[in-house]
C-alpha cells in the first residue's frame, strides 16, 4: 500500500511540476525583455528532462486542450538564446518521436511549419550556421514536412530550399549534418515545382554524388539519398535530366554490384532504393529507352531470378517486375486491324459518336505509338492546396448534383396518336375472353385475392425435394400436361437413343410420385393465403418448403437423360467441330457421341452426397431443352458470319452440377510467376514458337495437322475467338474479336477446342481484355463443358482452371483508336486447364452461354406446355433487330376465373411488372436469371398462381439478340451499347430500345404506369446480386452540400431490395445502390425513373463470380443459383404487393408496418448507400503494375504489400454497372 501511495504522490508532483514549469515559461515569454536568457534554458531544459523521462509528461503535453505546443512555440519564436531554442527542438522531436504521426499534426495546426522555417532562415544567416542548430532544425521538419499538405509549397516561399541544398553541398563528408537534411529534401521533392527547382541547382547530381560507388560504408546515409533521388527523378525534367547524363547505366551497375556482394541480403531496402529510382526514371519515354539500351531487361530478370528463392526479397523481385513490364515494348495486336473481323452495313451511319468516328479512322490507327510523355516538357505548378479535397471530389464528379435534372419529369416523348401502334401489344386490356376455356364456367361472387387457396411456397436452392402441386380443384386437367412432358422427354437425336425400358420406368416411377403426392397438395390448397405468411418470413424460408417443377418431377433417384446412352452406330470419321446444318447436310456430331458411358462412371456421377447437392427448383431432367428443336430454331436465326455449326453445349443442354464450386484461392506470386513468363518472349526470342492455329481474318490459312496440336474453333452462335497464336509446346495466345461495328469490346469468349492430351498443362492467355481489373484475380475461374463428360451423363458447364490471374500486358492501342485518350494497355486473363480425356471436345466460356436461339427454343417449350385455362401466356415479336431476329415480348398473367365483368375488371387492372435482360451480351447471367423468372411465373406452384393473379408481366427476355448472336460483348450491331440510348433511342439503330421504351410510355399515356420495372444485367467486378435504384436525397447525399439536404422522399424504392435481401440468398443489400450518375442518364433505371415516372426502377445486377455472405459464401455461383435469384424476385413481388396493398389482403395489423420497419432499418446506417462506382474488392499481396504508363502514379510501398489493383478509368467503372434493354416493332 506503502509503494502504490507513493508513486501516486510521484505522478502527481510530476504533473503538477510540467504545468508549473509550462506556466513559469508562458510567463517568461510574456516578459521576455526582462528575464534573463539563463531562466529560460533553465525551465526549457527541465521540461526537455521530463519529456524524456516521463510517457505520461509527454501525454499530458499533447493532451486535447493543453496549452503546452502553444506555449513552447511561442518560446521558440520569441526567444534568441541558442541553448533555449535547442532544448526546445529537442522538446519537440522527442514529443512528435513518440506521438506518431498524430502528434506531428498537431504541431502542424498550430503554425509549426511556419515558425520552424523561419527559424531556419534565421539561423542560416549566421556564418558558419550553427550545425547543431541546423541538425535539430532539419530532423524536426523532417518529421512534420509528411504531415503538411502545403509544406512544400511554404517551404519555397520562405527560400528553405536553397539553405538545405547548400548545406548538403558544403558539408559533403558531414554525414550527421546531411543526414537529416536529405530527409528534408525527400520531402520537398513530394511537390513537383520544388522538385523542379531543385533539380535546375544540381540536386540530380549531388545525390549521385553520395550513392557513389558500391560502398557498405553509411548505408544510413546512402537509403536516405536513394529515397531523396527516387522522389527527385518522379519529376519529368529532373528524369530528363539523368537520362542524358547516363544515369540510367550508372544505377544499373550499382544494383548489378550491391546484388552481387550483399550476399546475406542485410541491406535489401539499399537495393530496392535504387530500383525506386530506376523505376521513376523509366516513367518517361526516354527513361525506359535508355533502360532497353543499358540491357536493363536481362540485368533485372536474371537478378530478381535470384531472388525468388528468397521470400523475404519478394519487394526487389516485385520492383523489377514492374520495371520491366513497364519497359517493355508496347507492340500492336498481331491483327490485319483492331476492327472486328466482321462488318454489317448499317441502315444508317451515325454523324457524331463511336460509330461514326470508327467509319472515319485512317488505316494506320491500329500503330502503337508511345505517346505518354511527348508533350510533357513544361512542368506547371502544383501547389496541392485541395489535396485535402481530391478523393472526395474525384468520387463525386459524376454524381448529378442538379436538383431539377434529379427530379423525375414525366414526359412522353412522343405523341399519343404515334404510341397507339403499341396498343396491339396489349390485348388483354381488350380481350372479354368470350371465346376462351376458362377455369370456371359457372357465375361466382367476386372473390379478392384473399380466396385463393394454398400455402405461399418459397423455392430454396438448397432443398431436395420437389413436389407437384396439382390444380385440379380448378377443374384444370393435367393428364394432357403428363402426355406432353412424357412426350418432350421421350425426344431424342437417333444417335442419343434411350432405351425404352429406362424411360418406361422413370415415367411410371414420376406418375407414382405424382400420385402419391397429389391428395396432400391438393389439401393445401384450402389453407387461406394469409397462412403462408407464416411460411415467408424475412429473415428465412422453412426447410420443407415444396416446388412444382415445369415439367417431370426429378427424384432422387433418377437419372438425368443422358444417363443411359448407348450407340448404334460404328464410328466413323465426322467432323469434330460442331454440327454442320445446312446446304442439304445432316447434322453430324464428333466421335465422342458413339463412345458410349462407361458403367462405373454412371454410378460416381450419381453418388455425391445430398449434402453437397444444392438442388433448386430448375427441373434437372432439361424439360424446356430439346435438341431436334433447337437445330429447327439454329436454322432461321441470323448472324453476320453466317454460322453453319452449332455448339455441342448448345445443342446438349446444361444442367447444374450436383457438387459446390468454391471459389479459387489464388497462391501468391501466381501472376508474378506468369508476368516473368512473358518477360522471357522478349529476352530469349529464339524459344517462341509463334505459329497461328486459328485466324478468323484468314480463313484460308490452313493448321499444321500434327498429333501434338490443339485445334480451335469459334464459328457457332455466340463464339467469339479471332485468333489463336502458339507461343510455346502448350501455350497459346488467344485474340477475341471486337463487337460489330467496333474496334474494342473484348472480354466475352466462347470457343471450342479439340485435339488435347490428358496429363498436361495447357496455358491459355487471352490477350485482348479491357477491363482493368476482373474477378479472375478475386477467384472466379472460367467454365469447360466436356463432350466426353456429357456422353458420361454429365451434361455441365464447369468451374476450370488454375494459375488464373488477370494483368496488363504489353500489348496496347493507339490513343486514336482509343477514342482520343492516351493509347490504351490491354489485359490478358491466363490460366492453365489439364484436361481430363484424351482427344475430347471441350468448349470454354466467359460465363455460362445462354443463346439467342436457347431462348426461342425455351420460350416455345413454355408456351407448349403450360395450361392455358389456367395461365395467360402470349408471346409476340416486338420488333426485327437490325439483321432480321426478332425480338420476342412476352406477356405473363392468371387468366380470369370466368367472363363475367367482375373477373375481367379484376383482370384487366392488375398493375403492371416490367422486365428486361441481357442488353449487353457478355453478361448471359442475367439469362439464367430471366429463365429462372419465366419458369416460375409458368409454374403451378401456388405462389406463382398468386403472382400471376396479382399482377401482368410483360418481359422483353433480351434486348439484344443480335449482340448474343454475333458473340458480341457489350454492344449492338450498331456498334454501340444500347444501355445508354435510351433517353433518344433511334428506331433504324436502335430498334429493340426505341419499341420497349414505346411500350412504356404507351402505358404511361394510359395511365397504366409499371409498379416495378427491373432490367437483368451482370457484373464482372463485384459479388453477389445486387440492384441500383434511383433516389434524389441518396444522390444529393454524395454531394459535397450533403449536410445541408432536407429534402422528404417516399422510401419505397428501398422495400424491394430490402425483401430480396431477406428471402434470396445470393442478394446482398450492402452492395445495393440508389445514387444517379451523369454517366447513367441514358440507361434503362434512369431514364424509366426520370421520363416515365416510375418510382421502383431497377437494374438487378448478378456476379459473374460468387457470392461472399449468405448461404453460398466462398461459392461460384452457377445456373442454379442464377435461376433461383430469378424465382426468388418473383416471391420478392409478391411480397411487395402484400405490404403495398394490405387492405386488399385482409393481413393481421401486425404485417402491416413490415414495409415500414424495412424501410426505417435501412435508414439506420450512417452511409445510406454504396458509391456505384466503388469496387469491393481488398488489394493483393503481391503488386503489379496496373499503371505502367502513369507518370503519376502514386509511389506504392512493396512492403506494405499492396496489390495488384487499379481504380477504374471513367469509361470502365461504367461499363459493369448497370444496363437496360429493349425492342422495336
Amino acid at each position: 500500500m506503502n509503494k502504490v501511495k507513493t508513486t501516486s504522490e510521484k505522478s502527481l508532483t510530476n504533473n503538477s511540476r510540467i504545468v508549473g514549469l509550462l506556466a513559469q515559461l508562458e510567463k517568461i515569454n510574456s516578459e521576455s525583455l526582462l528575464v534573463e536568457a539563463d531562466t529560460a534554458r533553465y525551465v526549457t531544459s527541465k521540461i526537455l528532462h521530463l519529456a524524456q523521462s516521463q510517457e505520461k509528461t509527454r501525454k499530458e503535453m499533447t493532451a486535447k486542450g493543453s496549452p503546452a505546443i502553444e506555449v513552447i512555440l511561442s518560446t521558440l519564436e520569441n526567444t534568441r538564446d541558442l541553448q533555449t531554442t535547442l532544448n526546445i527542438l529537442n522538446i519537440l522531436i522527442e514529443l512528435v518521436s513518440v506521438g506518431g504521426g498524430r502528434k506531428a499534426s498537431v504541431l502542424v495546426s498550430k503554425g509549426g511549419t511556419q515558425i520552424l522555417l523561419q527559424l531556419l532562415l534565421s539561423a542560416s544567416k549566421e556564418s558558419p550556421p550553427n550545425e547543431e542548430l541546423m541538425v535539430q532544425l532539419h530532423s524536426l521538419l523532417a518529421k512534420i514536412g509528411p504531415k503538411d499538405k502545403k509544406f512544400g509549397v511554404k517551404a519555397r516561399i520562405s527560400g528553405a530550399l536553397n539553405i538545405s541544398l547548400n548545406l548538403v553541398k558544403q558539408n559533403l563528408q558531414n554525414h550527421r549534418l546531411i543526414l537529416p537534411c536529405l530527409q528534408v529534401l525527400r520531402v520537398y521533392s513530394t511537390n513537383s515545382v520544388n522538385a523542379v527547382s531543385l533539380g535546375k541547382s544540381g540536386v540530380v547530381e549531388l545525390m549521385f554524388k553520395i550513392i557513389g560507388p558500391f560502398s557498405k560504408k553509411n548505408t544510413g546515409l546512402m537509403k536516405v539519398a536513394l529515397d531523396t533521388l527516387a522522389a527527385l527523378l518522379k519529376s519529368k525534367t529532373n528524369a530528363r535530366r539523368a537520362v542524358d547524363r547516363g544515369y540510367v547505366h550508372v544505377l544499373l551497375t550499382i544494383y548489378v554490384d550491391w546484388h552481387r556482394h550483399d550476399s546475406r541480403h542485410r541491406h535489401m531496402l539499399i537495393r530496392k532504393g535504387i530500383l525506386q529510382c530506376i523505376k521513376s526514371v523509366t516513367n518517361i519515354k526516354l527513361g525506359r529507352k535508355a533502360f532497353i539500351d543499358a540491357n536493363g531487361m536481362k540485368i533485372l530478370y536474371n537478378t530478381s531470378q535470384d531472388c525468388l528463392a528468397v521470400r523475404t526479397l519478394d519487394p526487389l523481385v516485385n520492383t523489377s517486375s514492374l520495371i520491366m513490364r513497364k519497359c517493355f515494348p508496347k507492340n500492336r495486336l498481331p491483327l490485319p486491324t483492331i476492327k472486328s473481323a466482321f462488318h454489317f452495313q448499317l441502315p444508317v451511319i451515325p454523324t457524331s459518336g463511336p460509330v461514326a468516328q470508327l467509319y472515319s479512322l485512317p488505316p494506320e490507327v491500329d500503330d502503337v505509338v508511345d505517346e505518354s510523355d511527348d508533350n510533357d516538357d513544361i512542368e506547371t505548378e502544383s501547389e496541392n492546396e485541395n489535396e485535402d479535397d481530391k478523393d472526395q471530389l474525384f468520387k463525386n464528379d459524376d454524381i448529378e448534383t442538379d436538383i431539377n435534372k434529379l427530379k423525375p419529369r414525366q414526359e412522353l416523348g412522343r405523341p399519343v396518336e404515334e404510341l397507339k401502334m403499341y396498343e396491339q401489344f396489349f390485348p388483354e386490356l381488350a380481350d372479354n375472353f368470350k371465346d376462351y376455356d376458362l377455369v370456371s364456367k359457372e357465375p361466382k361472387p367476386f372473390a379478392s385475392d384473399a380466396n385463393l387457396g394454398g400455402p405461399i411456397v418459397v423455392p430454396t436452392a438448397g432443398e431436395e425435394q420437389s413436389v407437384e402441386a396439382n390444380h385440379s380443384v380448378k377443374g384444370i386437367a393435367m393428364k394432357e400436361s403428363n402426355h406432353l412432358q412424357a412426350e418432350e422427354c421421350n425426344k431424342r437425336p437417333a444417335f442419343l437413343d434411350l432405351p425404352k425400358k429406362d424411360r418406361n420406368k422413370d415415367n411410371s416411377l414420376q406418375q407414382q410420385s405424382d400420385q402419391k403426392k397429389l391428395l396432400s397438395s391438393c389439401q393445401c390448397l384450402s389453407y387461406e393465403i394469409v397462412k403462408g405468411l407464416d411460411r415467408i418470413t424475412l429473415q428465412n424460408t422453412s426447410k420443407n418448403e415444396q416446388y412444382y417443377k415445369t415439367g417431370s418431377v426429378m427424384k432422387k433417384e433418377s437419372k438425368t437423360s443422358f444417363t443411359s446412352l448407348t450407340c448404334n452406330k460404328p464410328c466413323q470419321h465426322v467432323s469434330s467441330c460442331g454440327s454442320v446444318l445446312f446446304e442439304g447436310r445432316s447434322v453430324q456430331l464428333g466421335k465422342l457421341c458413339f463412345t458410349g458411358v462407361d458403367p462405373e462412371e454412371e454410378d460416381d456421377s450419381s453418388s455425391y452426397s445430398s449434402g453437397e447437392q444444392v438442388m433448386l427448383e430448375v427441373p434437372d431432367v432439361l424439360p424446356l431443352h430439346d435438341p431436334d428443336l433447337y437445330i429447327e430454331i439454329v436454322k432461321n436465326t441470323k448472324s453476320v458470319p453466317e454460322y453453319s455449326e452449332v455448339a455441342y453445349p448448345d445443342y446438349f443442354g446444361h444442367i447444374p452440377p450436383p457438387f459446390k464450386e468454391p471459389i479459387l484461392e489464388r497462391p501468391y506470386g501466381v501472376q508474378r510467376t506468369k508476368i516473368s513468363q512473358d518477360i522471357e518472349r522478349l529476352i530469349h526470342q529464339n524459344d517462341i514458337i509463334d505459329r497461328i492455329m486459328y485466324d478468323l481474318d484468314n480463313p484460308s490459312y490452313s493448321v499444321p495437322e500434327e498429333g501434338e496440336l490443339l485445334k480451335f474453333n469459334s464459328k457457332f452462335e455466340s463464339g467469339n475467338l479471332r485468333k489463336v497464336i502458339q507461343i510455346r509446346k502448350n501455350e497459346y495466345d488467344l485474340i477475341l474479336n471486337s463487337d460489330i461495328n467496333s474496334n474494342h469490346y473484348h472480354q466475352w469468349f466462347y470457343f471450342e477446342v479439340s485435339g488435347m492430351r490428358p496429363g498436361i498443362g495447357y496455358r491459355f492467355n487471352i490477350i485482348n481484355c479491357e477491363k482493368s481489373n476482373s474477378q479472375f484475380n478475386y477467384g472466379m475461374q472460367p467454365l469447360m463443358y466436356s463432350v466426353q463428360e456429357a456422353l458420361n451423363s454429365r451434361p455441365w458447364w464447369a468451374r476450370v482452371g488454375t494459375d488464373i490471374c488477370y494483368y496488363k500486358n504489353h500489348f496496347a492501342r493507339s490513343s486514336i483508336a482509343a477514342g482520343g485518350q492516351k493509347g490504351k494497355s490491354y489485359y490478358t486473363i491466363t490460366f492453365t486447364v489439364n484436361f481430363p480425356h484424351k482427344d475430347d471436345v471441350c468448349y470454354f466460356a466467359y460465363h455460362y452461354p445462354y443463346t439467342y436461339s436457347t431462348l426461342r427454343m425455351h420460350l416455345q417449350k413454355l408456351e407448349s406446355m403450360h395450361n392455358p385455362r389456367q395461365i395467360y401466356f402470349r408471346q409476340d415479336t416486338l420488333c426485327e433487330t437490325l439483321s432480321g431476329n426478332s425480338c420476342p415480348l412476352v406477356t405473363i398473367t392468371a387468366m380470369p376465373e370466368t367472363n363475367y365483368y367482375e373477373h375481367i375488371c379484376q383482370f384487366r387492372n392488375r398493375p403492371y411488372i416490367f422486365l428486361s435482360a441481357r442488353v449487353h451480351p457478355g453478361e448471359t447471367n442475367a439469362s439464367w436469371v430471366m429463365k429462372g423468372t419465366l419458369e416460375y411465373l409458368m409454374s403451378n406452384n401456388p405462389t406463382a398462381q398468386s403472382l400471376r393473379e396479382s399482377y401482368i408481366f410483360k418481359i422483353v427476355p433480351m434486348l439484344n439478340p443480335d449482340g448474343v448472336i454475333n458473340g458480341n460483348h457489350r454492344c449492338s450491331l450498331s456498334g454501340e451499347d444500347l444501355n445508354r440510348q435510351w433517353q433518344n433511342p433511334n428506331p433504324d439503330l436502335h430498334p429493340t430500345i426505341y419499341h420497349a421504351k414505346g411500350l412504356l410510355q404507351y402505358l404511361a399515356a394510359i395511365k397504366r404506369l409499371p409498379l416495378v420495372y427491373c432490367d437483368y444485367h451482370g457484373h464482372s467486378r463485384k459479388k453477389n446480386v445486387f440492384m441500383y435504384g434511383c433516389s434524389i436525397k441518396e444522390t444529393v447525399l454524395h454531394t459535397v452540400s450533403a449536410a445541408s439536404c432536407d429534402l422528404i422522399e417516399d422510401l419505397g424504392y428501398r422495400t424491394l431490395p430490402k425483401i430480396l435481401s431477406q428471402i434470396a440468398p445470393t442478394f446482398s443489400m450492402s452492395s445495393c445502390s440508389f445514387v444517379v450518375e451523369k454517366s447513367k442518364e441514358s440507361t434503362a433505371r434512369v431514364v424509366v425513373w426520370r421520363e416515365i415516372g416510375v418510382q421502383r426502377s431497377y437494374t438487378m445486377e448478378s456476379t459473374l463470380c460468387g457470392c461472399d455472405q449468405g448461404k453460398y459464401k466462398g461459392l461460384q455461383i452457377g445456373t442454379r443459383e442464377l435461376e433461383e435469384m430469378g424465382a426468388k424476385f418473383c416471391v420478392g413481388l409478391l411480397r411487395l404487393k402484400r405490404l403495398t396493398s394490405p387492405l386488399e389482403f385482409n393481413l393481421p395489423s401486425s404485417l402491416l408496418d413490415i414495409e415500414n420497419e424495412l424501410i426505417e432499418s435501412s435508414c439506420k446506417v450512417t452511409s445510406p448507400t454504396t458509391y456505384v462506382l466503388d469496387e469491393d474488392e481488398p488489394r493483393f499481396l503481391e503488386e503489379v503494375d496496373y499503371s505502367a504508363e502513369s507518370n503519376d502514379e502514386q509511389d506504392i510501398e512493396l512492403a506494405d504489400n499492396a496489390g495488384d489493383y487499379e481504380p477504374s478509368v471513367p469509361e470502365e467503372r461504367l461499363s459493369d454497372s448497370e444496363m437496360t434493354r429493349t425492342h422495336l416493332p
